[in-house]
């Protein structure tokens, strides 16, 4: 705790030393605990989770872009059924039309639907009580090839059914649903809960993500109430996964497959690996940039919890709470989120005992720790916002970061500038304040504000309480221990505190990092000084003491004092400068670009729109300006500003728009139209004028709600078309007017290659994962 404290330890360099080492060490078997697996080549044992195997599943499916309804996606799906009846399943091809919930059509101009074709299969178990659902989704973004996102999760869940048709069959079903559609509206996992029988009374979900090319497979959502599901992970080979991220998770706007299946009533768990998101959604999402140690750990904790699901009553596996849980070398540690609360209270009053405790022994007062507690926020502050600016720098060197999607293509060195920035704050407030108040006034009150924060958070995100709760709880009775205790008795004591929070602590910053980017990298620095705060006994273990009777000497210490935020200056330079120089953009690893191009069949005028938020030199050639609305002529952008500029029409159809035939009902008239692009496309959009009225839609055969329209722009009610059929979308209007109907309909393909004035882009030079990337969109205006 202090040097009082400690006076009864004979050397303090040998203790300082042991202290560290020992956290050292533990730090580095709490990286491990994060870390995936080696990967298996094909030689594996038949029974186990091979990632040679699974990879060349991955090499097989990611050779090309193959979006929703695209003739790359047929051959995926073929290449998909044959070998599952090479596994002697019997797969289906569910071909169907689905339609979106409202929440996740929100930003594609209207409602979403699309014409899916999942591939179905069922391991049939010998005495099931319930299924297991194995999913993934088959198609891939429209301009990569999807080596992860999602061949990864095919690939695994293929290589994973090899593993138990190998084996003993499993008492309960396991059913494989590889959906389609993921990436243009999630319609695939939709049209499977909402119309195949064999989601019919729920069940368990695993379902395969990737957002990324390497990484931990984390865990990082489940249905509410996961208590006992999660004890079942836990058993996995290697668990990695936090209850923090499932919390941060509910409160995020993103979907996956899992989402449709949760909101039906189904329980499960969804998984991903997420480091290298730079690939995402981009061409550059290719098998070679798959960390194949990655897909070992999607692997073996699929094949791990499916054959323990497999084997257990599956009605037993409901319960009525939430587990707190996280990784620790070795095991997931997990407890009732009955007991958040409590501890939250628990390690608050752990504070105020050593509080008390400190001050009877004359080792601090009560006017020190006040002003120790108030200047405690100044480190919680500054590092985050220091953070922030260290990004703003990094794009102002490097202007292409800006388009980056979460992460540069190697962000490890600007991660570690990051976390050393946080760590010279703490250092930097930690040096000024030790002599002023003392280094045990400043321990209390950094464990003070950390058991302050794990009450916050026990009552808004009570999976996210431990992160705050257990290091303050386990630093507060080491500082006790040091108090009360003498010699190496109290070392011990401090370093357990410590231990707790490097153990709690380092593994959440090394997976939010990747989790979140450099984009929020405030969240890694407010994190690191959480541990920084934490580790205060030990760092004033090792700090040298300067009290002593030679002036000389008395100057030496506060020196060697400075080496540690000498060292962390010298980290956060050397991060900085090591990192622009590593992460360099060439062919391999190009800049991103976003560019899109819309005729408007009206009157034969073009343009081409891009949503950077900072124009980009190559994009400059073709767009300029402030970004403005194109709703007005483009109402399947929404409430979104592009960057426009002027551009060369091209000869090309627009989507055809008949009245096949009138009637009238008690709510008006009812359209019965059709809807046809005339060139090949991956969708088609239809919007009403705003002044009419529409009651009720059916498109393509399924009825959607007619919900509030947005206030901006000319047009009311629409829908976008996902892979639509060449014999065009049925839709089914009932409108309340009496004059015609106005009509806006688009369609949009993938690539501007051919069009007039466009330059292929130079090598370096590459596209954003952006859905609207190199897309061709094509209006024009109907009154019907």
């Amino acid at each position: 705790m202090s040097a009082p404290a400690l006076a009864g330890v004979p050397r303090r360099a040998p203790a300082a030393l042991a202290a560290v080492a020992a956290l050292v060490a533990i730090g580095a078997a709490a990286i491990w605990s994060v870390q995936p697996p080696a990967a298996r080549d094909a030689r594996a044992p038949a029974a186990d989770f091979s990632a040679g195997r699974a990879f060349a599943q991955v090499e097989a499916i990611a050779t090309e872009p193959h979006p929703v309804g695209s003739a790359a996606q047929d051959r995926v799906r073929d290449y998909l059924l044959g070998t599952l009846r090479g596994l002697g399943l019997t797969p289906e091809v569910q071909d169907t039309v689905s339609v979106q919930g409202a929440k996740l059509s929100a930003s594609a101009g209207g409602a979403g639907f699309g014409r899916v074709r999942n591939v179905i299969a069922t391991i049939p178990g010998t005495a099931s009580t319930g299924r297991i659902f194995l999913v993934a989704h088959t198609d891939s973004a429209q301009v990569g090839p999807g080596g992860n996102d999602d061949a990864a999760g095919t690939a695994t869940i293929i290589e994973v059914a090899r593993a138990l048709t190998t084996g003993p069959k499993l008492r309960n079903d396991v059913v494989l649903v590889l959906t389609d559609g993921e990436e243009a509206c999630l319609c695939g996992a939709k049209a499977f809960v909402d119309q195949h029988p064999l989601a019919k009374g729920g069940g368990i979900v695993l379902n395969l993500e990737a957002r990324g090319s390497g990484g931990p497979a984390i865990m990082f959502e489940t249905a509410r109430n996961n208590s006992r599901l999660v004890e079942v992970y836990g058993r996995a080979p290697k668990p990695v996964g936090t209850s923090f991220a499932v919390e941060i998770y509910r409160l995020l706007p993103n979907d996956t497959d899992f989402t449709a299946f949760r909101e039906a009533g189904f329980t499960g768990l969804n998984s991903a690996y997420i480091d290298g998101a730079a690939v995402y959604h981009a061409p550059t999402d290719t098998p070679a940039s798959m960390n194949t140690d990655s897909l070992q750990h999607h692997g073996d904790n699929a094949l791990a919890v499916t054959r323990a699901l497999g084997d257990r009553d599956l009605a037993t596996l409901r319960s009525g709470a939430d587990a707190t849980y996280f990784p620790a070398p070795g095991l997931l540690v997990r407890y009732p989120g009955g007991l958040v609360r409590p501890l939250a209270a628990l390690a608050l009053l752990a504070v105020f005992a050593l509080a008390w405790l400190a001050r009877r022994r004359a080792v601090t007062d009560g006017r020190r720790l006040l002003k120790a507690g108030a200047l405690t926020v100044l480190p919680i502050l500054v590092a985050p916002v220091l953070a922030q600016l260290y990004w703003a720098l990094l794009k102002l060197i490097r202007p292409q970061y800006t388009a980056m999607p979460i992460d540069p293509y190697r962000p490890g060195w600007y991660r570690l500038a990051v976390a050393a920035i946080a760590v010279l704050v703490v250092l930097a407030w930690f040096g000024w304040l030790r002599r002023r108040l003392g280094p045990a006034t400043l321990a209390v009150a950094g464990l003070g504000w950390l058991a302050v924060l794990g009450l916050v958070l026990a009552a808004v995100t009570p999976g996210g309480s431990y992160l705050a709760t257990l290091p303050a709880l386990a630093g507060a009775l080491g500082g006790i221990g040091a108090i009360l205790l003498r010699g190496w008795w109290s070392v011990l004591a401090v370093t357990l505190g410590g231990a707790v929070a490097v153990v709690i602590l380092l593994p959440t910053v090394i997976m939010l990092f990747p989790a979140l980017g450099l984009k929020l990298g405030a969240t890694g620095a407010f994190l690191t000084v959480l541990l920084g705060l934490a580790l205060l006994p030990v760092l004033e273990l090792i700090h040298p003491r300067a009290e002593t009777r030679n002036g000389l000497d008395s100057l030496r210490a506060r020196r060697v004092a400075s080496l540690p935020a000498l060292a962390a200056l010298l980290a956060v330079v050397l991060g900085t400068v090591v990192g622009l120089r590593v992460d360099r953009f060439d062919a391999e690893h190009p800049a991103l670009t976003h560019l899109m191009y819309a005729l408007d069949a009206d009157n034969g005028t073009a343009q081409w729109l891009s949503d950077e938020s900072a124009v980009q030199n190559w994009t400059a050639q073709y767009v300029s300006g402030k970004p403005h609305l194109v709703n007005t002529t483009l109402p399947a952008f929404g409430p979104e500003e592009l960057h426009t500029g002027p551009a060369q029409p091209a000869s090309l159809p627009a989507p055809k728009l008949t009245l096949e035939s009138e009637t009238r009902s008690g709510d008006g008239r009812v359209l019965k139209l059709r809807l046809q692009p005339q060139r090949p496309v991956r969708l088609t959009t239809l919007h009403v004028a705003k002044g009419v009225k529409v009651t009720a839609a059916t498109i393509g055969g399924r009825e959607t709600v007619v919900g509030e329209v947005a206030d901006d722009g000319p047009w009311g009610f629409g829908f976008v078309f996902h892979a639509p059929p060449t014999e065009g979308v049925e839709v089914t209007l009932t409108v309340q007017t009496a004059g015609k109907v106005k009509f806006r309909a688009m369609d949009g393909s993938d690539g501007l290659t051919g069009l007039p004035g466009f330059k292929a882009r130079p090598a370096g030079v590459g596209v954003v994962g952006s859905h609207s990337s190199e897309m061709l969109a094509v209006a024009a205006t109907y009154e019907l």
